[in-house]
């Protein structure tokens, strides 16, 4: 397999075939939690994908010099150290939106993708390829982040990017969406129980998707 097929692969895996929040179901606590909007969703998105690249590089870069004995606390130590460093630049430039998140940015630490990648592919990969893993693998959970956030807002508030000047300024108040108003929208979709059937949604709309897919290949073949 050549570089190009490689990173294809890399980058099929992270956004689809092996999706952290639809496959893999990984960081499933801020992936419940979090998203009640979309803007809420695309912060911690943003937040989880710096980690990740950051993460997957470093450590990319040391895995020559890590012992095999050490290597699962050092990683952790890595990933702290660099959601430690997110999250007080969240604090600084994106106040609001921090607290708003609250514990769930340095939950992060605990997300079970970054030590995965770290175990599974950035400790075994040369840097450029573990650069890419990580960012198909942070797009891939970002979307699902925003997409839960966007479906949850609609649902329940009748709003879409609202509070969007949070996270990208004063500008983008003007992107906020309002369909109808609160009262009129679906509670469930903001609570727990509804954010686990949105998600059961969509992890089952992408297996149906993956299915159809399968399906017409094996005719194709057969014809």
């Amino acid at each position: 397999m050549n570089d190009t097929q490689h990173a294809n692969g890399i980058w099929w895996s992270g956004l689809w075939s092996n999706n952290p929040g639809l496959v893999q179901l990984l960081g499933l606590c801020p992936l419940l939690a979090v998203t009640t909007n979309a803007v809420n969703g695309l912060g911690l998105a943003i937040a989880t994908l710096l980690v990740l690249i950051i993460t997957n590089t470093v450590i990319s870069l040391l895995r020559h010099h890590i012992g095999r004995d050490i290597r699962i606390p050092l990683f952790v130590l890595i990933i702290a150290s660099t959601v430690t460093v997110v999250e007080l630049l969240m604090q600084a430039y994106f106040f609001s939106l921090s607290q708003r998140l609250g514990i769930f940015i340095p939950l992060i630490v605990t997300n079970c993708t970054l030590l995965a990648r770290a175990e599974a592919f950035a400790s075994r990969k040369p840097i450029w390829l573990s650069l890419q893993d990580g960012l198909s693998q942070g797009i891939g959970f970002g979307a699902v982040l925003l997409v839960m956030g966007a479906v949850r807002e609609l649902l329940g508030h009748g709003t879409l990017f609202a509070q969007a000047e949070t996270l990208l300024g004063p500008w983008a108040k003007n992107l906020t969406i309002q369909l109808w108003t609160e009262p009129s929208g679906l509670l469930l979709a903001l609570l727990p129980p509804g954010a686990f059937l949105i998600l059961a949604g969509l992890v089952a709309f992408s297996q149906w998707i993956k299915l159809h897919h399968q399906s017409d290949e094996t005719e194709i073949k057969t014809e």
